[in-house]
């Protein structure tokens, strides 16, 4: 499957791949309000259910910082790794081995390898005995691992948060619609490690098999790799790639919710390859208290509830 037209950072106002347009939005522009780029946040959220946005406050020397952090720890020997695996921390947080992750109940457990760390609550906070907060675990090598994670989460959190104002505006809401929510965001960091494709590997076997995201909004950084693949709405599979200082802006089963079908989540997944690919989605969702029913809904739906469920049917020791 070819595709044209994929120049995000040079400002390009939409990627075509084989027909399906995936609009390439300046989030400048889109903050300020810009018609043709809200016209394209539009068509991505009610239409597509990805983007690709640009000229953000994140270069892609943040990234390729972040990323080349994520390689070091990634090629640590197992056992250094081992130290935070999260099977061990019982969670959602740290290191998660080959085969801990199980998106699709059809396919076998998920060959890649991650990290995930997220929110700090502050001290006395009683939503901190909830797994959605859990504490994050730090390997001690590389020694800046911490120090560059955090700071890149902090600041793709922003990114987010602007990219949701630009949604909600796209779609005729208020822009500050969701601000209230996020708080204390369920917002969950991970560096993706996709090896190339084991020669064992099986039509069952994937680095990430097929899926939609759980919660609300996907902010993901990628080392320019190719490997993603979005299902398109009659069929088939396109191959969706940014380069660093570009990211790959997907919706999820949470906002899909709350929005009552207006904004779409749309299944991929990443087959993989011949080469090593690292991805660094943020998986930015609202507090836990957050009720994402639609409006008018007779019940209230809690977004801690609706992540922890999904957590508990895809993470292997969790399962058990």
């Amino acid at each position: 499957m070819g595709c044209t037209g994929l120049s995000p950072v040079a400002g390009a106002e939409q990627v075509i791949f084989e027909g399906v347009m995936v609009p390439a939005i300046d989030l400048n522009k889109l903050s300020a309000g810009d018609g043709d780029a809200l016209a394209a946040m539009h068509k991505a959220a009610t239409e597509i259910g990805f983007a690709i946005v640009h000229n953000t406050a994140l270069s892609a020397s943040r990234v390729e910082e972040v990323i080349a952090v994520y390689r070091a720890f990634f090629h640590l020997p197992a056992a250094e790794k081992a130290k935070i695996d999260m099977a061990r921390t019982g969670a959602n947080r740290g290191w998660g081995a080959p085969g801990s992750e199980q998106v699709d109940p059809e396919a076998n457990p998920d060959y890649k390898q991650f990290f995930d760390s997220g929110f700090n609550l502050p001290a006395g906070d009683p939503r901190a005995d909830l797994a959605v907060y859990a504490p994050n675990h730090w390997p001690d090598t590389p020694a800046e691992f911490q120090d560059v994670i955090s700071r890149y989460y902090s600041d793709a959190c922003d990114v987010a948060m602007q990219v949701l104002r630009g949604l909600a505006a796209s779609i005729g809401a208020p822009g500050d619609y969701f601000d209230g929510a996020f708080d204390a965001p369920m917002a969950l960091q991970r560096g993706n490690f996709y090896p190339s494709r084991p020669a064992w590997a099986t039509e069952r076997d994937f680095g990430i098999a097929t899926h939609t995201d759980y919660g609300c909004l996907t902010l993901l950084a990628t080392d320019g790799s190719p490997g993603l693949e979005v299902r398109k709405r009659g069929g088939g599979w396109i191959p969706v790639s940014a380069p660093p200082g570009a990211f790959i802006i997907n919706f999820g089963e949470m906002m899909e919710l709350w929005t009552q079908g207006k904004v779409l989540a749309t299944p991929h997944r990443v087959v993989g390859g011949d080469n090593e690919r690292i991805s660094v989605p943020l998986f930015f969702n609202p507090s836990s208290d957050t009720d994402v029913a639609p409006p008018g809904a007779a019940q209230r739906i809690l977004a801690g509830d609706h992540l922890q469920a999904r957590f508990s049917e895809t993470y292997v020791h969790l399962k058990n």
